[in-house]
């Protein structure tokens, strides 16, 4: 059985890793060997109980696990010594012997890494982007257009793009986007759009919800720099003025008082507002209990490559979403299969427009099936995991 060094700089152990790398390799494992090395949280590691759990769990699958601490601080060398970090873990644990025969690097540091070793060792590599990550860096304010270290991005996205054995992508707009910019390091690369898909076994079809009062969600984090936190005022205000009753739910690991200070609530529903966390065991009933859920980004270059994890796991609930466009596929995706609501802005005018069409769209039987649909059709697991297994089978070969 061929091996698989799996390089991550997210924790198993938090959300994204649960819903997005740990199902993919757990069902990955009963065709190849996976060795996955991951940066985990400090507090993702409290509850040991829950720790232990899961490395048992990951090995009765198969799947061996090297977990690495994240360090945040201090911010000038921290970045550096977990690069180093991971350089030398996966030097050791995956390439030197020749252990493994593909590397599977998700996100671009880890790409740099698997650049590094692919030309130490000649093993090779995918090139999971994810996202646009230099210009969602821009987007969130975190990074200087034109800086030295965005024209480093640029370079070690250039030089992944020429050298990995294929590139994965989230959206097809994406896939446009970087053969316009980099015609000649894609002429004939092999590149496979993989959306982020859902555990559709977890989050299930829900019976309808209920008619009164309505529950308008919203999940993952507000205060990333690219959620649009204005957009999402302006819908529940706007919400709030035609339905009273209407409660609304942010389930994020966020901190409470921080979204409170940046959400700015009207006291006519701020009583009926809930702020809090939950573990990814809860999140499915939660997004049951929900009657839409909102997501609004930052449009532009910075999300071309973006698809939300929460859109696939609200759509197979058989929920509708409210999203805006320029984020990734989603436009296309809502009005394809007429699966939830577009606004056009945080106008006044606009989001009545867009609770006028929400109003509507609850109004049709056959919503929550068509949702279910979308989902298994396009974010299914199942779906995701055969297209990588495929896509190994084909380097591998």
């Amino acid at each position: 059985m061929k091996s698989i060094l799996y390089l991550t700089r997210n924790g198993l152990l938090e959300p994204l890793g649960r819903s997005q790398i740990e199902p993919y390799m757990r069902m990955l494992a009963s065709h190849y060997n996976i060795k996955i090395v991951s940066f985990e949280k400090c507090h993702d590691l409290c509850d040991r109980a829950v720790y232990q759990h899961f490395r048992v769990d990951l090995q009765k699958c198969g799947v061996s696990w090297i977990l690495l601490r994240f360090h945040a601080r201090p911010r000038l060398w921290a970045p550096a010594f977990g690069f180093l970090q991971l350089f030398i873990v996966s030097f050791w644990h995956g390439s030197y012997f020749r252990q493994h025969q593909l590397i599977h690097a998700r996100s671009y540091v880890p790409a740099a890494i698997a650049l590094l070793l692919h030309r130490l060792t000649g093993v090779p590599f995918i090139f999971d982007m994810r996202a646009l990550w230099p210009d969602e860096l821009i987007t969130a304010g975190h990074l200087q257009r034109g800086s030295l270290l965005h024209r480093a991005l640029l370079i070690l996205e250039r030089r992944c793009l020429k050298e990995a054995s294929a590139v994965v992508s989230l959206t097809q707009a994406a896939v446009g986007y970087l053969k316009a910019r980099y015609p000649r390091e894609l002429a004939g690369q092999r590149i496979a759009v993989i959306p982020t898909c859902a555990d559709l076994q977890r989050f299930q079809l829900a019976d309808p919800a209920p008619a009164a009062p309505m529950v308008i969600g919203c999940i993952g984090t507000v205060l990333s720099g690219w959620f649009l936190i204005a957009w999402l005022r302006a819908f529940f205000e706007a919400i709030a003025r035609v339905d009273p009753t209407v409660r609304f739910e942010l389930i994020s690991r966020d901190e409470p008082k921080a979204i409170l200070a940046a959400l700015e609530p009207a006291n006519s529903w701020i009583n009926r507002l809930c702020i809090k966390a939950a573990t990814p065991a809860e999140m499915p009933a939660i997004v049951q209990q929900h009657t839409a859920s909102v997501m609004f980004f930052t449009g532009g270059l910075s999300k071309l490559g973006s698809c939300p994890t929460r859109m696939a796991e609200v759509l197979g609930c058989g929920r509708p979403v409210v999203a805006n466009a320029g984020v990734g596929d989603v436009e296309q995706v809502i009005r394809q299969h007429r699966v939830g609501v577009l606004a056009r802005s945080d106008g006044a005018a606009d989001m009545e427009a867009s609770v006028a069409e929400l109003f509507d769209l609850l109004q049709d039987p056959q919503l929550a099936n068509r949702c279910r649909r979308t989902a298994e059709a396009l974010f299914s697991l199942e779906s995701g995991t055969a297209a990588y297994r495929q896509l190994y089978a084909e380097i591998l070969a």
